[in-house]
C-alpha cells in the first residue's frame, strides 16, 4: 500500500492512477463549483477536486482537518473521532 508522503511526491497522474488502485472512496460533495471526492489512504483521507464542467482532476491533497469543509462531511457521515 502507498502512504500519502509517497503519494504526494508523485505528478498528478501518477497520483490519480495510485490512488483509485489502492485508496478507498468514502463520498462527495458539492463545494463552490467544485466536485469533491473523499478517499481513504491507509489512515489518510484524500480529497480529490473535480471542475465537474471541464471533467478535469484539478488537484489531489490530504483532508485539511481544519477547513471548513469539513462541516459538508461531518453532515452526511459519521468520521471516526480526532479527524
Amino acid at each position: 500500500m502507498i502512504s500519502w508522503s509517497e503519494l504526494a511526491k508523485l505528478p498528478l497522474e501518477k497520483k490519480i492512477s495510485l490512488l483509485y488502485q489502492h485508496a478507498h472512496f468514502v463520498m462527495a460533495i458539492r463545494y463552490y463549483k467544485q466536485k469533491v471526492n473523499l478517499y481513504l489512504l491507509g489512515d489518510d483521507y484524500i480529497e480529490v477536486f473535480i471542475d465537474h464542467k471541464q471533467t478535469l482532476i484539478e488537484r489531489i491533497a490530504l483532508l485539511d482537518r481544519s477547513h471548513t469543509r469539513m462541516k459538508f462531511y461531518s453532515d452526511q457521515i459519521k468520521l471516526p473521532s480526532g479527524i
